[in-house]
Order: structure tokens, then C-alpha cells, then sequence
């Protein structure tokens, strides 16, 4: 066992449980200030908004506090290999969740292109339902109901945030091959790079966002092509955003000089999670933009 799960010389324990903690209570109160709030905005309730913002505050506040007690944990030698493996596995499920949380939109636009359109223009479709439904991709409703738009094309502004996300995965693969090297100044440059890299991403999809909206007027109610372009690279660029506060919040440790070259998971769990959300972003790119 390495020295970094040790305390003073001593073994970690076995597998440490934590004391008693009021952290998963107050986020479950959180999380449901949030969800009572959301729905009470969303049924014009004036109240309903306030309510979930500090629903929304009260869970980073709570997770702040939360992690916190764990990142000393950490820091204390008190993780064992198997509260490591643990953590490893833990993470590798979430992955797997977000996989399939991807994959039914995914699936979703394939099942409209490939099987739902061309079966709605068939002629048994058309001529019961629809005659003036046209079986093209993408396409504005039976008879026009859907706002004429634009589509989004892959030049030149996915395209430069494909290069982004690209370059990205590479700097972060260089900061953590020298914080295995034990080279923390090494580390510390290419994963701001990697942190800088993600945040340029999301102002650029603000204002691919800005450009589809009132240029293209692509809306979230142009029809199944708006709603799923909007949900997919909508949920991605959350995802940006949830991945790119993880990678600063291990920068921030790093600086304090946290993690060693044996032991430094949290920075591994980011890393996977940032690598996800690359392969996410391929797939984007390829299939919403391309095809």
C-alpha cells in the first residue's frame, strides 16, 4: 500500500466509514425545493422561480460542504485501496448512466429519420392523415404547421468546437501523464489549458445558439428537428459546463499541492468523465450536424 493511504506511518483503515452526516438530508431538501419550484414556474406560480433558485443554491452549497468532507478524507490517509476501488467503480457506473441517458436521444433521432417519417409518408399516411406531409429531413409538419427555418450545418462554428473538444482530451492527457511523472508545475499549466479550452467551448455554443435562434430562427418548436437539436447539444453543453467545474475544481487542488503521482483519483474520475463527454460530442457533430 502506498504512502499516500496511510496516516502518520499507519495503515488506512480496512474501509473507512465516514461519521454520521446531515449532508444527504439537506440535498434531498434541496433537490425537492428545486423540483416543487420548477413546477410551480412552469404553471406561471410567482413564486415558483425563487424557489427553485434557492433550491439550486442550496444544492452547490450542499455539495460544496459535502465534498469537501471527503476531499479531507482524502487528504487525511483515511482512503484504503478498496474505498479507491469503490470510487472507481462508482464512477464507472455514472459514466455508464450517462451512456444511456445519451443513448435514448440518440436513439430518438434515429427512430424519427430512419423509421417514423418515411412510414408517415407513405401513402396509406397520406392519403388518411397527412396529403401534404412531405417525407424529407427535416421537415416542417403536415401542411406547414412548423415555422419555416434553417438547419444547422457543420462550418464553421461545430467544427471549430470540435477542434476545441479535441485539443482539449489531448491537454488533459498531458497534464495527467506528468502528474503520474510527479511534474505538479507540468500538470497544473495543461489542465488550465484543458479548463480554458472547455469554457471557450461554451461561449461558442452561446453564440451558435444566438446565430440559430434569430438568424435561422431554429427554435426548440421547429418541429422534431428543432426540439432534438436543441435536447441533445443542450444537454451536451450542461454536461461541458457540470465536467469543466470538475477539471477546476482538481486545479484548484492541484495548486494547493493535493494528489500524488500514486494516488489521485479525483483527477482520474474528471478525466473520465471529460473524455465522455469528447465521445458525446463525435457523436453530436457527426450525426446532428453531418448527416
Amino acid at each position: 500500500m502506498s504512502a499516500s493511504h496511510s496516516v502518520q506511518g499507519k495503515e488506512a483503515p480496512y474501509y473507512y466509514v465516514p461519521a454520521d452526516s446531515a449532508h444527504p438530508v439537506r440535498t434531498a431538501v434541496t433537490l425537492l425545493a428545486m423540483a416543487l419550484g420548477a413546477a410551480a414556474w412552469f404553471n406561471d406560480v410567482s413564486w415558483g422561480k425563487w424557489l427553485l433558485l434557492v433550491g439550486v443554491l442550496g444544492l452547490f452549497v450542499s455539495l460544496y460542504f459535502w465534498f469537501g468532507d471527503a476531499i479531507q478524507e482524502s487528504e487525511a490517509g483515511l482512503n484504503s485501496k478498496r474505498i479507491d476501488l469503490s470510487y472507481r467503480w462508482g464512477m464507472s457506473w455514472f459514466i455508464f448512466s450517462e451512456v444511456m441517458f445519451f443513448a435514448g436521444f440518440f436513439g430518438a433521432l434515429w427512430y424519427i429519420r430512419v423509421i417514423t417519417t418515411p412510414w408517415l409518408g407513405d401513402l396509406d399516411h397520406r392519403l388518411l392523415l397527412w396529403p401534404d406531409f412531405q417525407a424529407v429531413w427535416p421537415n416542417f409538419g403536415p401542411a406547414g404547421i412548423v415555422e419555416e427555418f434553417q438547419t444547422m450545418g457543420p462550418f464553421w462554428l461545430p467544427t471549430i468546437n470540435t477542434a476545441l473538444l479535441l485539443t482539449s482530451g489531448v491537454t488533459l492527457t498531458i497534464a495527467h501523464h506528468a502528474l503520474r511523472a510527479s511534474h505538479r508545475g507540468k500538470a497544473i499549466f495543461w489542465l488550465f489549458a484543458t479548463v480554458l479550452l472547455g469554457f471557450i467551448f461554451v461561449g461558442c455554443q452561446a453564440y451558435e445558439y444566438h446565430h440559430a435562434i434569430y438568424d435561422l430562427n431554429l427554435k426548440f418548436s421547429s418541429g422534431a428537428y428543432g426540439s432534438l437539436f436543441y435536447m441533445l447539444t443542450g444537454f451536451h453543453g450542461f454536461h461541458v459546463i457540470v465536467g469543466a467545474t470538475m477539471l477546476t475544481v482538481i486545479l484548484i487542488r492541484l495548486i494547493r499541492g493535493h494528489f500524488t503521482a500514486d494516488n489521485h483519483f479525483g483527477f482520474e474520475g474528471a478525466a473520465w468523465y471529460w473524455h465522455f463527454v469528447d465521445v458525446v460530442w463525435l457523436g453530436l457533430y457527426l450525426f446532428v450536424y453531418w448527416f
